[in-house]
């Protein structure tokens, strides 16, 4: 599985150096037995679809289309993984730097299984968010959305790995630069060319970055573009339970398609049973398109109109779940991007969802998010060693 960012630096006191750019140039499976099988998309007039023929590459998988493109909403930071899991913060003898933040890791995610993203967020203008401008280009993610804030720095994160690769997390972001995103700094041209658009709640929790998520989000629904939601919740980050519960919830009746863990229902319907069929229903409104739940390594279930049911995952040993569910995400709008016709049919979605579970097990493997997030490559390879 390639690396994004090869270089295993370790945290230790200095940073050490990386070139300071006076500016960036910014620019730019499904399994049915022991095959793969791509259906045509098919057309509605909302949310957008683009109506075109499908070539198979030599992989079985279907050619990325240019009108396939994802434009990910949000935050990207640097997370400082602990180099030795089972132990606090204060213990940890070195930190390995990863680029990651959830909307950025599935943007990568995506280009990494040869889907078209897109990345619309803010950095400082410092080092390290020159950096991430860097790696997003380098995984041919389209980075012009990218803003730098010259009077703010970029988010860090320190991450806690218990010994079974679940972890906690402690932010530096007291302003940082994401959260100053303005709407006016937005580039809606790139918003409305997406066929989805996907974000999560943290750009919901301060001005102006709230208004700015809400306002991108608008453009691209009055467009017809397919909105996808993630919420991720991160309690620390939010004044209190409360608002964080309220803030998730505000935006959620507009979405298309929806993920969220276990963890988030229970958070979300205030301690009811997440394995519930009926607890998750009332989550679905009558407006969304798909519902998605990740159990971890025990795969996840779906929810539509018309069906549900659960697909199994796959059992890999667990060194760092960091970015797993953004892997998820990944695969499963990868696949949507090129048609959206999966939903509607419950044989096909299963087979797109085994894809997108593979994506979430590869990831736990490496520490790190977007260093660890696979190739489709490395996917594919998985599926055929599950089916063979």
């Amino acid at each position: 599985m390639a690396a994004l960012y090869s270089t295993s630096s370790c945290f230790c006191g200095s940073l050490g150096s990386y070139p300071v750019h006076k500016s960036v140039k910014l620019g730019h499976g499904k399994v049915r037995d022991s095959g793969f099988y791509f259906p045509h998309r098919f057309q509605c007039a909302t949310p957008k679809l683009h109506v075109q023929a499908k070539a198979l590459s030599v992989d079985g998988l279907p050619e990325i289309m240019d009108s396939s493109l994802v434009v990910c909403f949000g935050e990207m930071l640097i997370d400082f993984v602990p180099t030795i899991s089972g132990l606090s913060l204060a213990e940890a003898p070195a930190f390995k730097k990863a680029p990651g933040g959830a909307p950025a890791n599935v943007a990568v995610g995506i280009a990494r299984l040869g889907g078209s993203s897109a990345f619309i967020g803010k950095v400082g203008e410092d080092e390290f968010g020159y950096m991430l401008a860097d790696i997003l280009k380098e995984n041919n993610v389209n980075n012009e959305g990218m803003r730098f804030d010259p009077g703010a720095r970029t988010a860090l994160a320190f991450v806690t790995l218990r010994s079974d690769g679940e972890r906690e997390f402690m932010f530096y972001r007291n302003p940082s630069a994401d959260m100053l995103l303005q709407e006016n700094e937005l580039d809606f041209d790139l918003i409305m060319k997406a066929t989805i658009f996907h974000y999560g709640s943290i750009s919901l929790i301060t001005e102006p970055c709230k208004s700015a998520h809400i306002a991108a989000a608008k453009a691209a629904k009055d467009a017809g573009v397919v909105l996808s939601y993630d919420p991720n919740l991160r309690l620390p980050l939010w004044p209190s339970v409360e608002s964080a519960r309220k803030g998730i919830l505000s935006i959620w009746d507009t979405a298309d398609i929806i993920k969220v863990s276990e963890e988030e229902i229970s958070f979300l319907t205030q301690g009811e049973d997440p394995y519930d069929d009926g607890v998750v229903r009332k989550l679905f409104h009558s407006n969304l398109k798909l519902l998605l739940v990740t159990e971890g390594p025990d795969g996840c279930r779906y929810y539509t109109q018309e069906f549900s049911g659960k697909v199994k995952g796959l059992k890999v040993e667990a060194v760092d779940t960091t970015g797993a569910g953004d892997a998820f995400v990944a695969g499963t709008l990868s696949q949507l991007a090129s048609d959206l016709s999966l939903i509607q049919d419950e044989d096909q979605l299963r087979n797109a969802l085994k894809f997108s579970n593979v994506c979430g097990a590869l990831t736990v493997t490496e520490r790190g998010a977007i260093p660890a997030l696979p190739t489709r490559e490395a996917v594919v390879n998985a599926l055929v060693k599950t089916v063979a």
